[in-house]
Parts: structure tokens; C-alpha cells; sequence
């Protein structure tokens, strides 16, 4: 979201340095979330106070704290704000050799399905709805209109209800409608006045609503899903977020069809490329879902015999010494209770230690300090675990333990000690170990096919000629790559904004002709002479009959003081008429002697008056000949 925003002025007092305070702006966004509910959290920062700094210079305020003033004084601002933060940038068959392809994945989703089944179509940040109209037209074109109108459902959603509004009403200037091919602007459109309607049945198929990609839940089901030049506006976290929606939104079949800054090489897991360089991918078919069920005996439980008592407690003796992992039991007064015997071979632990107190055993702190954890266990009944620690063995090898601390609860929820399991992971930490390299090769050469990707795709549309630098790596590249669409996307919002304040201004200044041309004419056609000042008595008009009194042309006394001007007329007696009229004084009718141009004498019934008007006080002069 940036475009050539960064150079506006700031506003005025305000140093260049006080709109860069993140903290100000953190606590903007806070206010935007707890009074009108919208959430900007997940934005990118670069972007998100490009946009509210542009929105603040127009209302001139300076600092963010003073804008969360300035909105509870003035809450038609929230409006005016959204609609600059969220950018409404669209065009019919955007980028259309994209549009092409997608048809014939399209063409292959319909041909899959039933003669009746439905179709649903899903364009999330839709904006002013010409793209979801796009795919109306694209689907309508492979089975017909009356079919379409039938069988689809496409849902267009978006955060600003500004722009659905405009959406819903499927009417459209002829600027707007420029990339709607001529046999397909004939076919689905409708000219009304000086404006393009939307096909009425297609129309029907296109539901448009409110939906936040962040916090909401997704549609389901969708075999075409259309979320262009959306993602780039989120950080890394939301946009990983975002996607695992979008993937649980999609039919197993389903597409996704993204802008053309948006790439998903890190993103592999949830959706494969089917045609990357046009930004189209499918569903990545990943059905495997893990889930831990675990089981707990106590070893102290009930029984229902002395008999059966024994036995139980010899297989849980059995069991306890024969796990595969080192166990020790420390009972409630914090003495060791049982021993397994890979423990005792681990920690070089002997018969003699059990009924010593655990603080005592070097176990106890080392790898890792485990008395805090034992309490733990104890006071929140709990399993505390700890996660590759660390172990240096007596010959300097070392290993890699998880260590569960797990309190042991008999019938009748009463605590009997706390079992330390020490489960040995060396050789998943040397996997994972690998994988870890593995990942890096792997991401290194994402990174690579990336920047060649990159080089060949983005290719300048005017200049056709500029390549941009390769990136070192995946996430500086797509941030960079997001950020340029942006700034296009932003400049294009300001270029139509422009073009109305210019058409405004061209008709203002015809207005402002007109109505010189028509105050011109009443001056010049008066058979008096007529001289208009401002307070500080400077000349701001000066008709024809002064110019044929006094010998003076208009340009040469515009602006200059009346007192100081040389013509036949006593001036001095003047004075303090003028000065009465410019305090709002009453009219002054005098006549005087004069001396006109040709050097005749002459009388003149000179009238001051005082002008008064919204733009400021001044001083009408009325000279008639005699």
C-alpha cells in the first residue's frame, strides 16, 4: 500500500521525525479495535501509517495521539479513515492472460461435477465487485447464462461496506468498464444514462456480505476461490493465518487464484502450484491428521483381594522395572521411593539411594534443576515436561533428554509421590538435527527458484525494460514484491482521486470566469467611476470611466495605495472618509474639484461607502461628473 505518499508534506508544525513513533500508532489501532471494532493488527506497519499519516495530513493533524482526539470530536472521520486505509483497487479482467487459464481450470471443475450440482465461487476482498462479476461472465461463458443464474453461487465479501454498497448496485462508469472486452460488453451489460448495468439475471447469482478474512469463519466448500492482492497487505504471521483458512474453505478439487505478488513458495503444505507464473494453485491433498492418546494406571490403585493385590503390584513392579525409559519415584516427603534400573545405570544410582532425600542426589540440579518441577507437579496436580535438555555424560559424550515430571494420584484423588521419567531423544535431536539442514537446503532453494522466478516475472508493463534486483531471501523478496503492488494499487486510489479534485477545480474555475467576465462587464458598462479598496486602502479595481477621468490604466494602480496615486482629484479631503468607510463608517456624499485627464478642471460628486462581505472590509469610490 504505497505510492508516492511518502513525499506529501507533512502537516503543519509538525516535525518530519514525530510520525515515526511506533508506539503511537500501536496505540491508534488499539483505539480503532475497542471503538469501532475493526482489527488492522495483522497489517503490515509500513503501509498501514503510509495510509493513516496521508489520511491525518488531510485533516491536518500532526501526531497520532492527537488523531485519537480528533476522531472521538468527529466520528464522520471513522469513514473517510477506512476508506483510505483499505484500499479499493480493482479492474475487470485484471491481468487477463491470468483470466484466460483460470478458465480452463474452470472448464475442468464443471466438467467434473453433475449436470444440476452446484458450482460456488468464492472472490474474498472483492471491493467494488468487478472482479466477482468477472467470474460471473468467465463461468457464464462455459455454461451458459440461464445455467449460471441456475447453478452458481458466488459469494463476494470484503471488509468495506462503502464498497459493497457500490457492488451490489452492479453499475459501472464507461472508465470502469475499459477491460471488459466489446463482445462481452455487449452481451452483459446494459447502458443507462452515461453508465454500465450489470446482466440482472447474472446478477442474482452474486451474494455480496461483510467478511473478515482474519477473524471470521471461512465459507466452505468453495471449488474456485479468487483472493487477489489481498495477502499483501498482512504481515507473515496473519497471512499463514489467512492461508490455513483458505485451505480448509477449499472443495478437495478447489482452486486458488491469487494476485500477481502473491507466490506461496513457504507455503508448500497447504497448496501446490499448478500454474505459479499466472498465480494459480490447487488444494495440497495432505489428509493426515495426528492425534496422542495417552493412558495412565495408577500404581496404587484399588483391588478387590489380597490375592489379586500381589499380583497387580508385581506386574507394576514388573512393568516399572522393565520400561524403556529411566523412571524414579519421589514420594511426598521428597525422599526416593522406586528406581528403574535404566535409571539407576544413567544417573549411577544405587539400591542405597532409595529413602534418600531427591535434594541430596546430584540429580536433582543437574542436567537440569528438577525440585522446582516436582513442586510444581505437586501443587497443580500436572505433568510438567521439559524439553531437549542437555546431558553431558562422565566421558564428555553428550545426550539429549525429555524429561516429564508426573504426579501420581490414587483413588480418591490423594497425592502419593511424583514420578521423573527421563526419555533419551539423541537420536530424533540428530534427526531433527539433519532435517533442520535439510529445511535450510530446502529454503535455500526456494529462495533461489524465487529470485529466478522474480527476475523473469517482474518486468516493468510501460517501460519494459527494468529488472528487478534478486533478493537474498524468500521472505525479503515476497515482502518487497507485496510492498510495489501496493504503492501501484495506492497510487491508482490517488490518481482517480486527483482526477476529481482536477475536474472540480476546472469547473470551479469556469465558474470563477463567468462570474470576472460578468463583474467586468457591469464595471465597465457604469457611466460613473468606480474604485474598490481593501482595508489598508489598496486599489483591488479600477473600471473604465477612471481610467478615462484620471489618465491612470488599470494594471498600473491595481494594488497600489489610492492615497499615494497622482491623479487631479484632493485626496487629502478624502482621508478620513476613507478611513470612516473602512471602520464601517456611514456613506460620505461630497463634491469636489478636480482636474481630469486632459488637464480641465472639473466637479465631481465623489461617494464613499464602506464594503462589507464575507472576505473582508474595504472602501467603494463612486465618481460622477457634475
Amino acid at each position: 500500500m504505497s505510492n508516492g505518499d511518502d513525499d506529501s508534506p507533512v502537516p503543519p508544525g509538525t516535525e518530519p521525525n514525530e510520525l515515526d513513533d511506533p508506539a503511537g500508532l500501536e496505540a491508534l489501532l488499539e483505539f480503532l479495535k475497542r471503538s469501532r471494532g475493526f482489527d488492522f493488527s495483522g497489517y503490515k506497519r509500513s503501509s498501514l501509517s503510509r495510509r493513516i499519516v496521508k489520511r491525518m495530513q488531510m485533516v491536518e493533524v500532526g501526531r497520532y495521539a492527537d488523531y485519537v482526539d480528533y476522531l472521538e470530536v468527529h466520528p464522520d472521520e471513522y469513514p473517510m479513515l477506512f476508506n483510505m486505509i483499505l484500499i479499493n483497487v480493482t479492474a475487470f479482467y485484471r491481468d487477463v492472460p491470468a483470466w484466460s487459464a483460470l478458465a480452463t481450470h474452470l472448464r475442468r471443475i464443471v466438467e467434473a461435477k453433475g449436470p444440476d450440482e452446484p458450482i460456488r465461487i468464492w472472490s474474498a476482498g472483492c471491493a467494488s465487485g468487478e472482479e466477482a462479476y468477472t467470474l460471473a461472465m468467465l463461468l457464464a461463458e462455459i455454461i451458459g447464462i440461464e445455467a449460471c443464474a441456475k447453478r452458481a453461487k458466488i459469494y463476494a465479501t470484503d471488509l468495506d461496506e462503502e464498497a459493497l454498497n457500490h457492488a451490489r448496485q452492479a453499475t459501472y462508469s464507461p472508465k470502469a468498464i475499459e477491460g471488459v472486452p466489446a463482445d462481452m460488453l455487449e452481451k452483459y451489460f446494459t447502458r443507462s444514462g452515461s453508465a454500465y448495468v450489470f446482466h440482472r439475471e447474472l446478477r442474482r447469482a452474486v451474494i455480496f456480505g461483510r467478511h473478515d478474512l482474519v477473524q471470521d469463519a471461512p465459507i466452505s466448500r468453495i471449488d474456485l476461490l479468487s483472493c487477489r492482492n489481498t495477502l499483501m497487505y498482512f504481515n507473515a504471521e496473519t497471512q499463514t493465518k489467512i492461508l490455513s483458512r483458505l485451505h480448509f474453505a477449499l472443495a478437495p478439487d478447489g482452486i486458488l487464484f491469487l494476485g500477481k505478488a502473491e507466490m506461496l513458495l513457504t507455503h508448500t503444505d497447504l497448496f501446490t502450484p499448478v500454474e505459479l507464473k499466472l498465480r494459480i494453485f490447487s488444494r495440497a491433498r495432505n489428509g493426515k491428521n495426528m492425534r496422542e492418546v495417552a493412558h495412565r494406571a495408577d500404581l496404587l490403585g484399588a483391588t478387590n483381594g489380597e490375592g489379586r493385590e500381589s499380583e497387580q503390584q508385581r506386574v507394576y513392579k514388573g512393568a516399572f522395572e522393565a520400561a524403556p525409559v529411566a523412571l524414579v519415584v519421589v514420594d511426598t516427603l521428597g525422599r526416593i521411593a522406586l528406581i528403574n534400573p535404566r535409571a539407576a545405570h544413567m544417573f549411577s544410582l544405587t539400591l542405597h539411594d532409595i529413602g534418600r532425600p531427591f535434594q541430596d542426589l546430584e540429580l536433582s540440579y543437574r542436567p537440569v534443576e528438577l525440585r522446582s518441577c516436582i513442586e510444581q507437579a505437586q501443587q497443580e496436580r500436572r505433568v510438567i515436561g521439559l524439553k531437549d535438555v542437555e546431558r553431558t555424560g562422565p566421558t564428555g559424550d553428550k545426550t539429549y533428554l525429555d524429561i516429564d515430571v508426573a504426579p501420581l494420584v490414587v483413588d480418591g484423588g490423594s497425592l502419593s509421590g511424583v514420578q521423573v521419567a527421563f526419555v533419551d531423544v539423541s537420536p530424533a535431536h540428530r534427526v531433527q538435527a539433519e532435517l533442520r539442514r535439510a529445511s535450510a537446503e530446502l529454503e535455500a532453494a526456494h529462495e533461489e527458484l524465487q529470485s529466478t522466478s522474480e527476475e523473469l516475472e517482474t518486468t516493468n508493463e510501460e517501460l519494459q525494460s527494468t529488472v528487478e534486483e534478486l533478493e537474498t531471501t524468500n521472505e525479503e523478496l515476497q515482502s518487497t514484491n507485496e510492498e510495489l503492488e501496493t504503492m501501484n494499487e495506492e497510487l491508482q486510489s490517488t490518481n482517480e482521486e486527483l482526477q476529481t479534485m482536477n475536474e472540480e477545480l476546472r469547473q470551479r474555475g469556469d465558474e470563477l470566469n463567468q462570474l470576472n467576465g460578468f463583474l467586468g462587464a457591469i464595471l465597465g458598462s457604469l457611466r460613473a467611476g468606480v474604485a474598490v479598496l481593501d482595508d489598508e486602502l489598496l486599489v483591488k479595481a479600477w473600471n473604465g470611466k477612471m481610467e478615462d477621468l484620471w489618465g491612470l490604466r488599470t494594471e498600473e494602480v491595481i494594488g497600489k495605495n489610492f492615497l499615494g496615486l497622482d491623479i487631479g482629484v484632493p485626496i487629502d479631503r478624502l482621508r478620513s472618509s476613507l478611513r470612516s468607510s473602512v471602520a464601517d463608517g456611514p456613506d460620505d456624499v461630497r463634491v469636489l474639484d478636480c482636474t481630469n485627464r486632459r488637464g480641465k478642471p472639473v466637479r465631481c460628486k465623489v461617494t464613499v461607502s464602506p464594503l462589507r462581505g464575507e472576505h473582508g472590509k474595504g472602501v467603494i469610490l463612486l465618481f460622477e461628473e457634475v
